[in-house]
């Protein structure tokens, strides 16, 4: 890795001014900056002045010429760029802290006493909770709703998989959406046995069931999104891409920024529904400091985990099933073409290798090889090895979560066999495509904490050091690529490389300062990595106690 401490007003390549004197709001000094610029370069001090950096390099120089009202004195702490997740689902973290957290559940009789104990904390209406993991069982099958009838009688309750593509209810539920037998559905199945529901529901199947639930107050959303704030601040994120909101919810959080109160700099992706291609149509894309709407989440099929990913060939542990793409094929390119006419960004979740490859296909006939449209593929988590090259010829990006290979890699090969594994969770052959790729956690599915992709990334390991030597180790990314991807390469996938992502002098003071240095901690001071402070337009939104 490059270091170069910049000393001189002259060798001072990325500062905008002059050695003449200037008045800064803020200077950090005697600091190891990871500017993550195009050369990597380390500085020591930067000056930030009305939200941005107005020059960055020796904390001799720094602090000679910009007097600053705020002097931190970083003591030697590593200083990164606010960290950006590339995907997750903001709105619907804020809503799963109002609700049953379920995992880590090691059965479905623990899910139930953690289902039980919540309940009392909430004692009417509907019961919701997410986190269960039937993978994570002894006997890993799907349950059923007979022990959620006995218990709940009475109140209607809905528990999604951890991944959000499955979800098991009761019979109150079932009534309270009018579902009496297993109708044949696009994407979805309601799931039967012996000719009886068992209040499995999977992928579309489920939003019979949830568009039932009565929404939040105002004042319970905004109370719970600022929460959901704070608690991203903490782990260090300043930009999060929410990926499939409805118009509504974007106006919601636009009112929450013009207000003050939601400080978080938000990259909206809008849901795949007529209603919202209408909106961004009339209104045209979104755009200011904190807030970026231009793009549509469209997807393809549903999670390895519950066996919705669309894959070429049968599951190698349910030989009568591939899975299945949530809408047929010329629903997607209507779609593609309508996003591309009106200049927007497509980003479609795909999972399985026949779902990436038919979006892929797709992409690269609307865009064709010279383009800059920067449409993405989420996830790309099974690629066959003859479809790699898609991303690379339409210049499309793939964005992944690399916590996903850790969670999935206790049984994603019984699910894909030991050939089709190979191209799951290949991040250095996506990598190579474009020479670039973007990274985030996917919350709630995921931790919030970008620590935890970072180590994911490159050691490929859980938490126990497990495998020994990492799982498909080949894959893994550099400190230096994760970090990029987790910063610069994010930013440049909501084309805002210009204004974040890195630590340059025009660029948003977004940035936080860490505990240990993840470019030099080893695994044990990755994972109990603390933010220390944590600044949005160079104000302290963060600080630990």
């Amino acid at each position: 890795m490059k270091r170069k401490i910049l000393l001189s007003c002259i060798s001072l390549s990325f500062v905008i001014s002059s050695c003449s004197y200037k008045k800064a709001d803020l200077v950090v000094y005697n600091a190891k900056i990871y500017t993550v610029n195009q050369g990597f370069e380390i500085a020591e001090a930067m000056a930030i002045k009305n939200g941005k950096i107005i020059a960055i390099g020796e904390t001799s120089v720094i602090k000679g010429d910009y007097p600053a009202k705020e002097m931190i004195n970083a003591k030697g702490k590593a200083v990164y760029p606010g960290f950006i997740d590339a995907h997750a689902h903001f709105w619907g973290y804020a809503e799963s802290l109002h609700n049953a957290n379920l995992t880590g559940a090691k059965s479905w009789d623990e899910t139930l006493k953690l289902l039980q104990d919540f309940s009392k904390t909430q004692p009417e209406g509907w019961l919701i909770g997410r986190g269960w993991d039937q993978n994570d069982w002894p006997n890993k099958q799907f349950p059923t709703k007979e022990k959620l009838d006995e218990l709940f009688p009475d109140r209607p309750v809905l528990l999604r998989r951890i991944d959000g593509h499955a979800a098991i209810v009761n019979q109150k539920a079932l009534e309270a959406a009018g579902i009496t037998k297993p109708d044949r559905l696009t994407g979805g199945e309601i799931v039967e046995k012996d000719g009886k529901l068992t209040g499995l529901l999977i992928d579309n199947a489920i939003s019979l069931v949830s568009n039932k639930i009565p929404p939040f107050t105002a004042s319970q959303m905004k109370a719970l999104l600022l929460k959901a704030q704070a608690n991203c601040f903490e782990v260090g994120l300043t930009t999060i891409d929410d990926c499939g909101l409805d118009y509504n919810a974007v106006e919601v959080m636009e009112k929450l920024q013009k207000s003050g109160d939601l400080k978080m700099r938000m990259y909206v992706m809008l849901s795949d529904a007529e209603k919202n291609y209408d909106y961004l149509i009339e209104r045209g894309p979104i755009k200011t400091d904190r807030l970026n709407v231009r793009s549509f989440k469209v997807y393809a099929d549903g999670a390895l985990g519950s066996r919705g990913a669309c894959l070429l060939h049968p599951y190698a542990d349910m030989p009568n099933r591939t899975g299945f793409l949530l809408s047929n094929i010329e629903h997607f390119e209507k779609v593609a073409k309508k996003i591309n006419e009106h200049n927007f960004q497509m980003c479609t979740h795909a999972i399985g290798d026949s779902a990436n490859r038919s979006i892929l296909k797709i992409y690269n006939k609307v865009l064709g090889a010279n383009n800059d449209k920067r449409w993405r593929i989420e996830h790309a988590q099974v690629v066959s090895p003859q479809d790699f090259h898609l991303f690379g010829s339409a210049k499309v990006i793939p964005s992944v979560q690399p916590t996903h290979a850790t969670s999935d890699m206790y049984w994603a090969e019984e699910r894909l066999g030991k050939d089709r594994i190979k191209g799951a969770y290949a991040y250095q052959q996506l990598l190579k495509q474009n020479g670039w790729i973007a990274l985030g956690t996917d919350f709630p599915v995921e931790q919030i904490n970008p620590m935890l992709t970072f180590y994911a990334a490159t050691y490929r390991k859980d938490s126990h050091d497990y495998p020994k030597g990492g799982f498909q180790i080949e894959n893994a990314l550099t400190p230096e690529e994760t970090l990029r991807g987790m910063t610069i390469w994010a930013a440049k996938a909501n084309f805002e490389e210009n204004e974040k992502g890195s630590l340059e002098v025009g660029k948003f003071a977004d940035f936080v300062i860490l505990e240990n240095d993840i470019l030099r901690a080893d695994a044990k001071q990755i994972l109990q990595n603390k933010v220390l402070k944590t600044y949005v337009n160079g104000e302290k939104v963060y600080e630990k106690k």
